[in-house]
């Protein structure tokens, strides 16, 4: 299999160069320029890199007539069970098998407004997802594997400690409270990943000034490129023997 790490750090320093020059040109063409930084979000193209590196590893694994679809609209929407479709970041298939749908996030700023929706955007999509394979409306494939990417910018914002909630006459989990939203990702991951919601989730940081040269962090083994990368790879290459 590729190295993944190399791979990832080049992934993190396409994000930030393209988020960055998004950033700048953005509206050079109409002299309107979006608030904040919702330039670099609307002008799309900074997550590539992610994409390149999930389909190099499932091409690795030896599948022929393998698609990757990351970019076309249609091909990346598959049914579901709650509603009619979803739209993924990256759907692999191969022959009449669905082998893959990946999710890929990043968080830049904006921390405590953006927390809950991924939240509830990542565990609606997963029921959906197993819910809509469980009533066979993913026939006639295999058993799919579902995977969780997601990168958080280290920031002073995203390292502080949270403020202890108080929900009386309610009891907030105690492994829960004050967390910085570095650790609530992290856990919000790691548990989904236990509850079998995904089947594997990569969680990294990087900070916009060293991630230009590529540069990230994971906080959790568990978590990590490698682990993920395995597992995607192990579920491609049984397609792949099938």
């Amino acid at each position: 299999m590729i190295d993944v790490e190399v791979e990832l750090s080049k992934a993190v320093a396409h994000f930030w160069r393209t988020r960055s020059s998004q950033k700048m040109t953005q509206g050079g063409a109409t002299g309107a320029k979006d608030a904040g930084n919702r330039g670099a979000v609307t002008g799309g193209k900074h997550a590539d890199g992610f994409v390149e590196l999930i389909s190099n590893i499932v091409k690795s694994a030896g599948l022929s007539n393998v698609q990757v679809h990351s970019t076309t609209k249609r091909p990346r929407t598959i049914p579901g069970y709650f509603r009619p479709s979803k739209e993924w970041d990256i759907v692999v298939i191969s022959g009449n098998n669905l082998v893959a749908a990946i999710e890929v996030k990043s968080q830049v700023g904006s921390f405590g407004n953006n927390f809950n929706n991924r939240v509830e955007e990542a565990l609606g999509n997963a029921t959906d997802f197993w819910t809509g394979y469980k009533k066979g409306v993913l026939s006639p494939s295999m058993r799919p594997w579902l995977g969780y990417l997601f990168m958080l910018e280290h920031h002073a914002d995203s390292i502080r400690s949270t403020d202890r909630l108080n929900l009386d006459p309610f009891k907030v989990d105690e492994s829960l409270q004050s967390l910085s939203y570095l650790q609530r990702y992290e856990q919000l991951c790691l548990r989904m990943v236990r509850e079998l919601l995904y089947d594997s989730a990569c969680f990294f940081t990087s900070s916009k000034d060293e991630g230009i040269e590529g540069k990230f962090v994971q906080p959790n083994e568990e978590l990590g490129i490698k682990n993920f990368a395995t597992s995607l790879y192990a579920r491609a290459n049984a397609f792949a023997l099938r």
